[in-house]
């Protein structure tokens, strides 16, 4: 596996006496015999989460049943798989899906992970449903958004097949004991397929949560494991110096701590959908106890761009793909931190996935925080159930007035400014060296949307010179809302949310017609949870609710951002 770093002269004694310790310590052998004292004084969430050493393993030896299973839902007309699931059974499959092609007679492969009622009624559309496979995929089985996707798409099937066949349309992939496969089994889904509970959700991509949707789209999972178990081995090695998942977890963990702390991918467009799963699995592990480290995946060309010194960067590039060769030229022009790994191709992506599992664990370890636990993504959950819950009792949730409204944009937040430029110029001039902003859109995933919501985070990064981020509500609680919460307050959050054009009913039960919440209101409690989590949080934090006409809403805001200023500015 080749991984080679450049312009670390700064940082190269710290980094040496980081591997010495590991070395000292025996790091790497009680990593592989599963000693959790690794990572802290306690047990919890860690003796219990170190099943993923060995999943590559595992699961090639029951990849049989698997295969045999993919080969009955292809042999039973169905055409599509469609994954309905948050966070870390969701996003290792939409690599998958989107990164290779589909095997002759496989099934296409997609997620759903929105609960925006447009998406829902998008989706409801686009499929074939008879036709469509579902996998229910949650290793609690109490995942509020996977139940809610579930039981309004088993309604849907039930109309067509009936209550009696529609369960033959599901299949559930969830740990043994939950409250999802007790459902699973009463509904006759055509099949429930256990997880490992020794595996968290981030961790899980060669267990069960991976390798099924993997194999409905006729990929060549041996291929796919294989290259996880070389990566696995090469990860033995007991000289930290040449062991590259203790090598590129120490780099990441010490530049960190030495201000370092966004780690900035540049990745080959062709494997591209990797960085999303790439930013759960470093934010949700390492933000925590004031600490940690974001991933922050560039859109944006590098070679007119100063680059800060909080930016260390990592090049995960294709064999033979010229397209990364002006990045590194900017890199290297600038003199800035960066290490490149060189994929063979796309089922190299099995190696990194492994890589990257352990770079983490290594993080974690170098960082002094537990990689496998996420305390910080209960908040924003309890809260949010708070509010459904006052929701169904009253028809309504607790009064909260807007801190203002203009041209028709409701922020929300402490703020005592006269208008909402006045607000915004405020609110962004909070900002200090090292900081970073985050737009946290619980909006319709569409295109348009999507291109909008990049320009102002672009236009925020060159009103203020912060690395900024993006992500879809509720999709990034289960991903970097952990690290907003749990880091050493560093982010800039902008919540953005509007009214629905038309909003959608969350079945009471499968096969139910009575809905006491809709995915509006579920939507909206979320946003309105994760405001009051990052206020709770001691974080700087605005909300902005554009009203019913997003793309003008947010044509207002980044103009007011990028332009407005420019009035008044000296």
């Amino acid at each position: 596996m080749d991984l080679r770093t450049a312009n670390l002269t700064a940082h190269e004694g710290a980094v040496r006496a980081a591997l010495a310790g590991i070395a000292s310590a025996g790091v790497i052998r009680r990593i592989w015999n599963k000693d959790w004292t690794v990572w802290g004084r306690e047990p919890d969430e860690i003796a219990n989460r170190l099943g993923w050493l060995a999943s590559a393993e595992d699961s090639l030896r029951d990849l049989p049943t698997l295969e045999a299973l993919a080969r009955d839902v292809r042999r039973e007309g169905y055409r599509e798989a469609v994954v309905l699931g948050m966070g870390g059974s969701s996003l290792a499959p939409e690599v998958l899906g989107l990164v290779f092609a589909t095997g002759e007679g496989a099934c296409e492969l997609s997620i759903h992970d929105s609960t925006d009622p447009a998406a829902i009624l998008a989706a409801a559309r686009r499929l074939d449903l008879e036709h469509t496979r579902f996998l229910v995929s949650s290793k609690s089985g109490t995942t509020i958004e996977t139940n809610s996707f579930f039981r309004y798409f088993h309604n849907l099937v039930s109309g067509l097949a009936g209550e009696e066949g529609a369960g033959r349309s599901f299949i559930a992939l969830t740990d043994p004991g939950t409250p999802l496969e007790h459902e699973a089994q009463a509904l006759r889904f055509r099949a429930i397929i256990p997880g490992d509970p020794a595996i968290g959700g981030r961790f899980s991509v060669f267990s069960p949560f991976g390798m099924l949707p993997a194999a409905l789209k006729g990929l060549d999972v041996r291929r796919l494991l294989n290259e996880g178990i070389r990566a696995a081995d090469l990860c033995r090695e007991e000289e930290p110096s040449r062991n590259p998942g203790i090598l590129l977890g120490t780099l990441l963990a010490v530049l960190a701590r030495e201000g370092r702390d966004k780690l900035s991918l540049l990745v080959s467009e062709q494997i591209r959908p990797f960085g999303a799963w790439l930013e759960q699995l470093v934010a949700e592990s390492t933000g925590k106890g004031g600490r940690g480290i974001l991933p922050v995946i560039e859109e944006t060309p590098l070679a007119d761009k100063a680059i800060g010194v909080d930016r260390f960067f990592v090049v995960l590039k294709l064999e033979n793909d010229p397209g990364l060769d002006a990045g590194l030229g900017a890199l290297a022009a600038q003199g800035v931190p960066h290490c490149v790994l060189s994929v063979p191709d796309r089922y190299g992506l099995g190696g990194q996935f492994f890589l990257w599992e352990m770079a983490t664990a290594v993080a974690g370890h170098v960082l002094g925080v537990n990689p496998f636990d996420q305390p910080d993504v209960e908040s924003s959950k309890k809260i949010a159930g708070d509010l459904v819950r006052a929701f169904k009792d009253r028809g309504a949730w607790p009064e909260a007035s807007p801190t203002l409204v203009e041209n028709g944009i409701s922020l929300s937040g402490d703020s005592s400014a006269p208008g909402l430029e006045a607000e915004l110029r405020r609110f962004l001039e909070l900002a200090r060296p090292g900081d970073y902003a985050g737009l946290l859109a619980f909006l319709p995933p569409a295109p348009e949307t999507e291109a909008l919501v990049r320009r102002l985070a672009g236009a925020i990064r060159e009103r203020t010179g912060l690395v900024s981020t993006w992500g879809w509500g509720p999709r990034y609680l289960h991903s970097t809302g952990q690290l907003h919460k749990g880091d050493a307050g560093r982010g800039l959050f902008v919540i953005l949310t509007a009214g629905d054009a038309e909003d959608v009913p969350i079945p009471d039960g499968a096969g139910e017609t009575r809905s006491s919440l809709s995915f509006g209101t579920l939507k909206a409690s979320q946003a309105m949870g994760d405001f009051e989590a990052l206020r709770a949080a001691g974080r700087r934090v605005l909300r902005l609710d554009l009203g019913k006409d997003i793309p003008a809403g947010l044509r207002l805001v980044e103009s007011l951002v990028g332009f407005g200023w420019g009035k008044n500015s000296e």
